[in-house]
């Protein structure tokens, strides 16, 4: 009987900013492989609008709250079986120029995207929560080491965070056979994007997709990256961030 690489059926698998976008889109594809899924977002609403999307919807699990809390973060963790698989999506877009940015903008930015889910990784591996032979994702971007855009400063700064200490936790990891990597998008259309892109004129933004030979991506683009790396497909993988641009940085 051939192997099914890509199944997960079975697999325990937290999702953090699972409430829209990217996070949504990868809670839905991983539901239709199978996974068992704990959810997680700030907004009770959209997560169970996003429960509602899902493949055998009793098996799933939401929990509402925001983790830069830590009380928060802990009930959560209290709350959540071992796992075989970390997907961390939750995270803020915000432009501001160097010369706008603050101490509490910088600190808002770097909390919401390096800090929570670095420490919501460390308080599971402290207390064994995460399976040997577990998958951890962080979403990372482009614009965390690859390339850089005006007013993007402190955003990029973040995600290149994740970027490095995704190596750092691959090494320390791998005698569990626990492997740690990035997903690093280019230009997706999701809700939070849309909103940024408000900025923009329309003939800007059809000059911008030019850049991009596949044009701009599909969450479930994201989304078939994540599967792959939390399935049995990549377990040789780790260490890496995963470039998913529609050749953006090719150019």
């Amino acid at each position: 009987m051939r192997i099914d690489y890509f199944d997960l059926t079975g697999k325990k698998i937290l999702v953090t900013g699972a409430s829209s976008g990217i996070g949504k889109s990868i809670a839905e594809e991983l539901s239709f492989k199978g996974a068992k899924l704990i959810l997680s977002g700030r907004n009770r609403e959209r997560l169970l609008e996003t429960h509602q999307t899902l493949n055998n919807k009793e098996e799933h699990q939401i929990f509402a709250g925001d983790l830069n809390n830590d009380e928060t973060l802990n009930d959560l963790i209290d709350s959540l079986p071992i796992l075989d698989g970390v997907v961390l999506a939750a995270g803020i877009v915000k432009t501001l120029p160097i010369k706008f940015l603050s101490r509490a903008e910088i600190n808002n930015i770097l909390v919401s995207n390096f800090e929570s889910p670095v420490i919501l990784c460390q308080k599971l591996l402290k207390i064994k929560k995460v399976a040997k032979g577990a998958s951890i994702i962080f979403i990372s971007s482009i614009a965390g080491n690859l390339v850089a855009d005006k007013g993007n400063g402190a955003y990029a700064a973040s995600k290149g965070a994740l970027n490095a200490i995704c190596k750092v936790m691959a090494l320390e990891l791998a005698p569990q056979k626990i492997r740690v990597n990035c997903i690093s998008p280019g230009m997706v259309f999701t809700p939070m994007t849309q909103n940024e892109l408000q900025a923009v004129s329309f003939e800007q933004l059809e000059q911008n997709q030019l850049l991009y030979p596949l044009g701009y991506g599909n969450p479930v683009d994201v989304a078939n990256a994540a599967i792959y790396l939390l399935a049995q497909s990549g377990q040789w993988v780790t260490g890496t961030s995963l470039v998913i641009d529609g050749g953006f940085t090719i150019k």
